[in-house]
């Protein structure tokens, strides 16, 4: 079993289903259980070394629309601003905000991929990689 198995947290909210979005005219229609399906699939996609050093983080899916221009958050302390002191704290929160992907993409497989790539982002957040580096390594 991948150290992160039960981090996944799954959201729910209002299943309204949108028709067209200002992003590309279309909303790739993707049922929850199947998104959901697909950010587990991202997180068994990471190495397994880094999975065994994530630590007190859980992956939420959001099914409502985000904040504008989101596809994901991270809303924690990254692993490299840990201390000793770092001690009974909540669980650091990465969010994968399914409407905001599926209306940015326009297949299915966008949609996929999308979802691994934001995965990857926000669990290198975690890391403590910031966007300015995560630019620069091409993510």
């Amino acid at each position: 079993m991948k150290p992160w198995a039960g981090a996944l947290i799954l959201g729910r909210c209002g299943l309204s289903r949108l028709k067209s979005s200002p992003d590309n005219g279309l909303v790739v229609e993707v049922e929850p259980e199947r998104f959901e399906e697909m950010v587990a699939e991202a997180l068994d996609g990471l190495p397994e070394e880094l999975g065994q050093l994530m630590s007190n983080v859980a992956v939420t899916v959001e099914h409502c629309p985000g904040p504008p221009g989101l596809l994901g958050l991270y809303e924690g302390i990254p692993l490299t601003s840990r201390t000793t002191e770092y001690a009974g704290v909540l669980p650091d929160v990465i969010t994968i905000y399914r409407q905001a992907i599926c209306a940015y993409c326009r297949t299915m497989q966008e949609v996929s991929d999308q979802v691994r790539r934001t995965v990857i982002h926000e669990v290198a957040h975690h890391f403590g990689i910031d966007d300015e580096r995560l630019i620069e390594l091409g993510w």
